[in-house]
């Protein structure tokens, strides 16, 4: 006969449960587990419901939030053109028509200086054929006497096509800049922007003054190459400082700091 204590009673209430026991104690913790998981799952389609529109242009997942990329300059390079017409008596240019060469000439010094070669072409076959070889002559000389390199002018002949009088053509390929078309998007609210980010517009207007306005439109493709250094100066410079002399250039009174007490 085994008779349980009080002791014993309150040991055997402390055992370990059974597994239907366990199992009905883990339940609750496995439904609350599964609505965690359930949660977290649809929080990403609760966050695409709330993503808004015209956050700007998307390039292979990128969103372009700088005004340089979303509205770039495009530049290209087309030709540019001087007509010379030449009379089948004349002896070369008149003083109207070097004033032309040499303003045409400046712009493109100005501007699109070695970025292509002066072509200077004559007509072959026209009835003023003689005429415009001479003032090509002309033409060449001018370019030269003005500092153009030799390198830098091509002088080459095309068909006329006829006996007419053909002219004389100065010719040269420039940048050109072309600025983005702004104003037709207007698919963002202005009102409520919920990324936080420029409008389709944004920028735009800016980058199409800059192309309007720039003078050189190769600048926008790359720094130009710095000119030859001063070396004169330099050479001085480094022959005092090998001699041990002073390098520092000569003060006159009118130049010197005084104090007076």
């Amino acid at each position: 006969m085994i008779v349980k204590t009080h002791a014993t009673r309150e040991r055997l209430s402390h055992k370990q449960p059974s597994a239907r026991q366990a199992r009905r104690l883990t339940r609750p913790n496995a439904r609350r587990l599964a609505g965690k998981l359930l949660c977290l799952s649809l929080l990403p389609l609760v966050l695409a419901g709330c993503k808004h529109g015209g956050e700007g242009t998307a390039v292979a997942g990128w969103s372009l939030v700088n005004p340089e990329q979303r509205h770039p300059i495009l530049v290209t390079q087309e030709p540019a053109h001087l007509n010379l017409r030449i009379a089948s008596g004349s002896q070369g240019l008149s003083p109207s028509q070097r004033a032309e060469v040499m303003q045409f000439t400046g712009h493109y010094r100005a501007g699109d200086a070695g970025n292509s070669r002066l072509v200077i072409s004559a007509p072959s076959g026209s009835s003023n054929e003689m005429a415009a070889m001479a003032a090509v002559d002309e033409v060449r000389d001018l370019l030269l006497n003005g500092g153009f390199n030799e390198s830098a002018i091509a002088v080459e002949a095309y068909s006329s096509e006829g006996h007419a009088p053909a002219p004389v053509r100065i010719s040269y390929m420039r940048f050109v800049a072309e600025g983005p078309t702004c104003g037709r998007d207007w698919s963002e609210n202005l009102g409520v922007s919920h990324a936080n980010t420029g409008h389709p517009n944004f920028g735009c207007a800016g980058q199409q003054n800059l192309a309007a306005m720039i003078a050189n439109p190769a600048d926008l493709l790359g720094p130009r190459s710095s000119s030859p250094r001063y070396g004169e100066r330099r050479d001085q410079i480094m022959d005092k400082w090998t001699k041990g002399e002073i390098t520092g250039a000569e003060k006159s009174d009118d130049e010197r700091a005084r104090v007076e007490k």
